[in-house]
């Protein structure tokens, strides 16, 4: 398991764009999803994601995936729970004070994010853990948040266009003189 945690994180480049993929995938099912219900759709993708994550990234499920912005290595790996940075006790070489004989987390992290085209995400500082989402789906709540934000985004943009054409209708007359129908004379 250790040795695929490190070969994600070699290869974080290429995991990004299959994540960005799934991401993408997500959203687009939103409209079905609704439709079913998210509470009954979440165990599938739940054990999907358990499944995937645990094999590549050693995932614990915490509900709030990180591993976009954490060069594909889980800061839930670190033995003291880290979420933004290493503790400052990194021994020589990279290794974790706690567990010797394993690279420390965030000194995967940072290697992760230098490869990854979006690498700079790894700055953000992140939230503590919320242990009330702890084996939920974070693939399935963060596709929903995007799917309602572009729905929202949607929403304004119609709205604009029918403000615009409120103050329109009321520079321009509500009706135009029709035309004379084909075939009429025209009173001269």
């Amino acid at each position: 398991m250790y040795r695929v945690r490190l070969f994600a994180v070699r290869h974080s480049r290429s995991f990004e764009w299959i994540y960005r993929r799934v991401e993408a995938s997500l959203v687009s099912l939103d409209p079905v999803f609704r439709r079913i219900g998210y509470e009954r759709v979440e165990p599938f993708v739940a054990t999907l994601e358990r499944w995937t994550k645990s094999f590549l990234f050693d995932c614990k499920m915490c509900g709030q995936c990180a591993l976009s912005s954490t060069g594909m290595s889980c800061p839930m790996n670190c033995p003291k729970t880290l979420r933004n940075g290493p503790c400052g006790g990194v021994r020589p070489g990279g290794y974790c004070e706690v567990k010797p004989e394993m690279k420390c987390v965030w000194v995967c992290a940072w290697d992760g994010a230098s490869r990854m085209r979006h690498g700079n995400q790894i700055e953000i500082v992140l939230p503590p853990v919320d242990h009330s989402l702890k084996g939920t789906s974070s693939w399935l709540r963060v596709s929903r948040e995007k799917a309602v934000s572009l729905r929202e985004a949607q929403e304004a943009r119609r709205s604009t266009v029918a403000r615009a054409f409120k103050s329109a209708r009321e520079k321009e007359p509500a009706t135009a003189p029709l035309a004379p129908e084909p075939g009429e004379k025209k009173d001269t």
